[in-house]
């Protein structure tokens, strides 16, 4: 008995389906938990603060440097950043499929310090041919030269191309650190999401605030730059906590594509689409009623197909439905994602037209007002952890307080709330411009601060703890093991469609409303456009979207048990 429990004690020390840097079972108290997790938490630090430098000020390089009009810069920022967020699919799934999380993270980080260093001396140059061209021709409105213009956009798709294959693994990985059978680390790995959310916001706000700075008020060359130095050193990072890392088992040998194990029940069941699945007797104990309902049609690939076909297990059924279950909630989270677009892009181009000193002598770039996201969510988390979610346990007697999906549906409802107080503010704006006789003088600032545009950006921090971090944990948790990567990806591409449809309706809307000599919503003058008419229809949309989201989350069955 003593040398069973020894036995026993030996198995226990070891994390199930994890290895170390060696490929040997990793041990609990050697590799994972929260020392690991600090490390990956610190590289997406660096990963934001360098993607963020990028992505919070390039509307104002787009309608600055390169000379684009307001809409077409709006259309290209969410063109790109649609395709960022789109991109992790791709990055996931070869990470899964393929090279494995570990892997795939450093290749994607060298793509991304490639695409760094590239925008910067694109940037060199643009800032150099203009300065040569205003100086020869004495034209302030000259634009860059075509292949300089087509060295930075092809440098800002390969920063896109690195940071999807960097941002899905990445989170999936520090996930991995804690073991989902330890009823402690289960718990601590809900609380990884959000204070990992918490760390990379510190990155954003460092990088809006000083690398915005940078741009805004010394060159763009460097302000391009310092996310490249940045990057560099979260690879470092990254590489010095090594053999400290879980690696999921499959990492560290050759893959075994899970998607081909899943593809095959879709196929078989297509092939065995005519067969009756009530009166067959072939079924996996406990599945015949499982499967059946909405997937009795996957449930057919149990059976044993004509000519003898070897049945599909279990366990790859289950793993099939796991993904059919959430694609429904994917489609409703694309919708309420649609606002989201919006404070890169017409929050800031709005502060370049109102008073932004915010103290005596003391003037912030507009974008730099993006930081007070940041701030919201170091209150948030906080807050949601220590008060909110103590306080739900007490009333609904869960030990995550509320599911996954209520989490998400909250940011929801936050969402098209953040929406109505953005239009209010813009009408606020407007109607100002209008008393001061400023709506044909775009240049001029209204006598308006902007301090008004507080509400809507705290509203944004607090969107994310509840809709953009709860929809990360909810694909991260409800796909199967090995395919984490592609539900972190299936997060991220919900925010990119979004953009793409953000995009979409700009164009659409444009067109629609400036036809004829007409006043578009998105007139370059803002003060003779209508950007308050956008969002309350942004807002419509998104209350739609939480309906949707609601009908879908009520008949959603999840993995386990203590979820619901």
């Amino acid at each position: 008995m003593a040398i069973l429990e020894e036995e026993v004690a030996f198995l226990e020390d070891f994390v199930s389906d994890s290895v170390d840097h060696r490929g040997t079972p990793a041990g609990k108290s050697s590799t994972g938990g929260w020392r690991s997790a600090w490390y990956i938490i610190g590289v997406e630090v660096g990963e934001r603060f360098a993607y963020f430098g990028i992505a919070s000020n390039l509307i104002t390089y787009l309608t600055g440097p390169l000379g684009q009009s307001t809409a077409t810069a709006a259309v290209n920022v969410n063109t790109w950043s649609g395709t960022a967020s789109m991109l992790p699919v791709l990055g996931a799934f070869i990470a899964d499929a393929y090279l494995g999380r570990y892997r795939t993270i450093v290749l994607a980080s060298l793509i991304y310090i490639l695409g760094l260093g590239l925008l910067t001396l694109s940037a060199s140059l643009i800032l150099m041919g203009l300065s040569e061209q205003r100086h020869v021709t004495h034209d302030v409105s000259a634009k860059p030269f075509f292949w300089v213009n087509l060295l930075f956009f092809c440098s800002l798709y390969l920063v896109a191309i690195g940071q999807g294959g960097h941002k899905p693994c990445v989170q999936a990985f520090g996930a991995d650190q804690f073991d989902v059978e330890d009823p402690k680390e289960r718990i601590s790995r809900g609380s990884f999401f959000n204070w990992w959310f918490l760390s990379l916001s510190a990155g954003i706000t460092l990088s809006i605030v000083v690398v915005v700075y940078v741009q805004d008020n010394v060159n763009w060359a460097l302000g391009f730059g310092i996310p490249c130095l940045f990057m560099v050193m979260a690879l470092a990072l990254f590489l010095l906590g090594r053999r400290t890392y879980r690696y999921p088992r499959g990492d560290r040998e050759e893959k075994k594509n899970a998607f081909a194990r899943i593809s095959r029940v879709f196929v078989a069941a297509f092939k065995n689409r005519k067969l009756r699945l009530e009166h067959s007797d072939q079924l996996e104990d406990g599945l015949s009623q499982k499967c059946k309902g909405t997937h009795e049609f996957l449930a057919k690939a149990l059976l044993s197909g004509e000519g003898g076909a070897e049945p599909c297990n279990g366990r790859d059924v289950e793993d099939a439905m796991a993904l059919v279950r959430l694609i429904p909630i994917w489609i409703t989270s694309v919708v309420s994602y649609i606002p989201y677009a919006q404070y890169a892009t017409f929050f800031t181009k709005q502060g370049v037209t109102v008073d932004r000193k915010i103290l005596p002598g003391l003037e912030i770039p507009p974008a730099s007002f993006q930081s007070l996201i940041g701030v919201s969510i170091f209150i948030s988390v906080p807050t949601y952890e220590r008060v909110f979610i103590p306080l739900a346990r007490l009333v609904t007697k869960k030990p995550f307080g509320i599911t996954m999906l209520q989490r998400i549906g909250a940011g929801m409802v936050l969402s098209s709330f953040n929406m109505m107080i953005a239009a209010l503010v813009e009408m606020k704006r407007l109607e100002t411009a209008k008393e001061h006789g400023l709506l044909d003088r775009p240049d001029a600032t209204i006598p308006m601060s902007i301090w008004w545009f507080v509400p809507q950006y705290l509203l944004l921090g607090m969107i994310d703890i509840f809709s953009l971090v709860g929809t990360q944990e909810f694909f991260y948790d409800q796909v199967p093991t090995e395919l984490r990567s592609i539900g972190l990806a299936l997060s991220l591409s919900a925010m990119g469609l979004a953009s793409f449809l953000s995009g979409f309706l700009i164009t659409v809307i444009n067109w629609a409303t400036g036809k004829n000599g007409g006043d578009s919503w998105f007139n370059t003058n803002l003060n003779r456009a209508h950007v308050d008419y956008f969002y309350w229809l942004l807002a419509a949309f998104t209350a739609t979207g939480f309906i949707a989201f609601l009908i879908c989350s009520r008949l959603y069955v999840y993995r386990r048990v203590d979820q619901v």
